[in-house]
């Protein structure tokens, strides 16, 4: 069964192509949402892809949130649908209140465009369940608006609740701090560099898995990520239990 998969248009999304491509490597339909419309096409889960929605002038995401298809994902999400946010589309559901915590400005204030590694928090979500193992997955990130912040309390309310999706790391997967300007260049709080929502169904993460699905590219570690959400999707289409690995 091929699943069909929406990604998200914005004004100024400049990854949707690139979403589009890798989805369908991975197996999936892969279908663009306007922006505009309110009607998700029947797809079995939703990509919010990186760019720069509506040009991100006032502060990333901020706008794109009120678009009239974040009603419809919103409320698919409230329905227990599958939703990923990659970079833009992590600031988006931020500022939408479908993940904790916000995206501030850059250590540094500086556009960072470089690979990183990440290691998984938790292999038994939807968007995780294809890795094999916790081993580091080089990523590229692309961003101004990369810190990942929330207070102190959030935060190990976050935690506690398994919140924590990736966090920035060294190229053999040992744990960094936040001041670590090499590993986590952008200085986001306790290393988060991915989260997923309560109920386990909304996930985002700043780096780009869609441009690491092929080996020319430099690495395909993002094909698991992606893989692990057509699979899931694919379950929940098929009508077969899928664990959103809430807890």
């Amino acid at each position: 069964m091929t699943v069909r998969i929406g990604v998200v248009v914005f004004p100024g999304s400049n990854c949707d192509a690139d979403t589009l491509h890798a989805l369908t490597i991975v197996g999936a339909e892969a279908v663009p949402l306007w922006h505009e419309s309110v009607d998700l096409g029947g797809a079995a889960a939703v990509v919010l892809p990186g760019g720069f929605a509506y040009g991100d002038y006032l502060r990333a995401g901020v706008i794109a949130r009120f678009s009239p298809v974040m009603r419809s994902v919103a409320a698919f999400a409230s329905g227990g649908g599958l939703v990923l946010g990659i970079c833009n589309g992590f600031q988006v559901l931020a500022e939408a209140g479908l993940v904790p915590g916000a995206l501030l400005r850059n250590r540094g204030l500086r556009f960072l465009g470089r690979d990183v590694h990440v290691v998984p928090e938790r292999l038994d979500t939807p968007f995780t369940r294809a890795l094999p193992d916790r081993r580091p997955l080089r990523l590229p990130i692309a961003h101004g608006e990369g810190a990942y912040f929330a207070d102190e309390a959030s935060l190990d309310a976050i935690e506690a609740a398994g919140g924590v999706l990736f966090r920035y790391a060294t190229a053999d997967g040992r744990a960094v701090a936040a001041d670590d300007r090499e590993a986590n260049p952008n200085g986001s709080l306790r290393a988060i560099a991915g989260v997923v929502a309560p109920n386990g169904n909304v996930a985002g993460l700043m780096p780009h898995p869609e441009r690491a699905t092929e080996a020319v590219l430099g690495s395909d570690d993002g094909r698991l990520l992606l893989r692990s959400l057509v699979e899931a999707a694919a379950e929940r289409a098929s009508g077969a239990a899928v664990a959103v690995g809430a807890r």
